[in-house]
């Protein structure tokens, strides 16, 4: 029976888990923090705004980094994870717990500065700028003739 990939080998991937039965493969939607950092990209005239969904995350679980050019949001989630455990009475726990991050190449041009960011309803906006790397302009060389 062919399925979506949203499903795993079958709808019973997750019930039948806990009962040690080999398992072959995960679909995405199993796999802790699959879903995190989803990002859109919008093209303005003179920037590109980034918009990354972190749901579940407050503004001091997030760093974004500007380092060779390179973008980096770490989002980071810590949540005690007590599977199993009488007192909580929780018999299983699958809220994502740890740390992902996502790079995007935004060019050596820019500067921390430059790249606005704001954090609102779970949702991270950043504005990056458009800016063109300025070519060195290469100085002649000539070589003494005597």
């Amino acid at each position: 029976m062919l399925l979506p990939s949203i499903f795993g080998e079958d709808l019973f991937d997750d019930l039948f888990d806990g009962l040690n039965r080999p398992t072959s493969r995960k679909s995405m939607m199993t796999i802790p923090g699959s879903q995190v950092m989803r990002t859109d990209i919008k093209e303005h005239e003179n920037s590109f705004e980034l918009l990354i969904d972190l749901p579940g995350y407050k503004k001091d679980d997030l760093k974004a980094e500007l380092k060779d050019g390179y973008l980096t949001i770490t989002a980071t989630h810590n949540d005690e994870k007590n599977e199993g455990d009488e007192k909580s009475g929780y018999i299983r726990r699958e809220r994502y717990c740890g740390t992902s991050s996502r790079s995007f190449y935004v060019g050596e041009a820019l500067k921390q500065e430059d790249i606005k960011a704001k954090f609102d309803n779970g949702v991270l906006d950043l504005l990056v700028p458009k800016k063109e790397e300025e070519p060195e302009e290469e100085e002649a060389k000539f070589i003494s003739i005597d």
